[in-house]
């Protein structure tokens, strides 16, 4: 039985942080550069107490077969 499963390959983008280090800078260029690359952000990570962020993004893996 074939399968018409989409296969996907996920990227992520640590957003860099300003001299505070408590304030991520804006990282629309490097959103934008994605997005011509064809990822879409999908979701995002935190940790318990506002550490490190993470960007989660997503695109149709380019083989098809993952």
């Amino acid at each position: 039985m074939a399968s018409d499963r989409t296969t996907w390959e996920y990227e992520t983008l640590r957003p860099h942080r300003g001299s505070t280090k408590k304030e991520a800078v804006d990282p629309k260029d490097e959103l934008n550069e994605l997005g011509a690359e064809g990822w879409e952000l999908v979701d995002t990570v935190e940790y318990v107490g506002g550490g490190t962020k993470y960007l989660l993004f997503k695109r149709p893996a380019a083989d098809g077969d993952g």
